[in-house]
């Protein structure tokens, strides 16, 4: 838990993933506790459903800080409606999107789509999240989005040939920030950049504080062992910098 605060502390928003407790006390205890180690922030969160298709079920949670965000809108994607089966619907888990208000960045409208991935059908997933930006578009008449999480976009769970029917990634105006090359693992014997952040707009596209988005290597960070690391997560949270409303280019300095 120490850990965990020491890296929510850092970020003015974070999106949690795979939370599991039914009972709902494990985010409520964190966010009690971050607001404990940070007094200079206020943090509140925003969690999705319960989420997936048998028993075994997760929650997306944000966590914010409210003296910096406000909450503006937030969507549970739909699932399809499957005659008879369970076929339709592609997401084990579907997104959960949620709109900030965010009058200190260069982008004051910030819409985050949270998606976790099923190894089985990461690819599946990835390309349908192409048909989420467009009803998120539809919806809220805005094509500037943030798609952020663990989409399993690496190593066993993706080929070249699929990478090729993912709109996601043959589309140009993605922009996939946390590259292929990247390492998102814990474990010292893996290198696959599971975890990513993909813009798409002009406006949220030129609010990213350019080379700023990367793996937190929080094992380094915190000079823990591997098996200490692994006792907070066995991925590295991917994070991104937004520049500041009053940001100014070098030359204009």
């Amino acid at each position: 838990m120490g850990i965990l605060l020491k890296i929510l502390s850092r970020c003015d928003l974070s999106l949690i993933q795979e939370v599991r407790d039914s009972k709902g006390r494990a985010i409520q205890t964190l966010v009690k506790d971050l607001n404990r180690f940070d007094e200079s922030n206020s943090y509140s969160y925003v969690e999705s459903e319960r989420l997936g298709r048998k028993t075994y079920k997760e929650q997306y949670v944000y966590i914010y800080r409210n003296n910096v965000l406000k909450v503006k809108e937030q969507y549970q994607y739909a699932k399809l409606e499957a005659q008879g089966t369970n076929d339709t619907n592609v997401f084990s888990r579907e997104p959960f999107i949620v709109r900030f208000h965010s009058p200190t960045t260069l982008t004051k409208d910030l819409v985050f789509i949270g998606q976790h991935t099923s190894p089985k059908s990461a690819m599946k997933e990835m390309d349908e999240l192409y048909n989420v930006f467009k009803e998120i578009y539809r919806k809220w008449k805005t094509e500037n989005v943030m798609i952020l999480g663990d989409l399993n976009a690496a190593c066993g769970y993706v080929t070249i040939k699929g990478w090729r029917a993912v709109r996601l990634r043959s589309d140009p105006k993605f922009q996939w920030l946390i590259g292929d090359e990247q390492d998102t693992t814990v474990r010292e014997k893996t290198h696959c950049a599971y975890d990513r952040i993909i813009v798409h707009g002009r406006d949220i596209i030129s609010t990213i504080v350019p080379g700023s988005a990367q793996p937190f290597n929080f094992k380094e960070a915190f000079h823990l062992t591997e098996e200490e690391a692994l006792g907070v997560s066995d991925h590295f949270p991917v994070e991104v910098d937004l520049k500041p409303k009053h940001y100014l280019l070098r030359s204009e300095l």
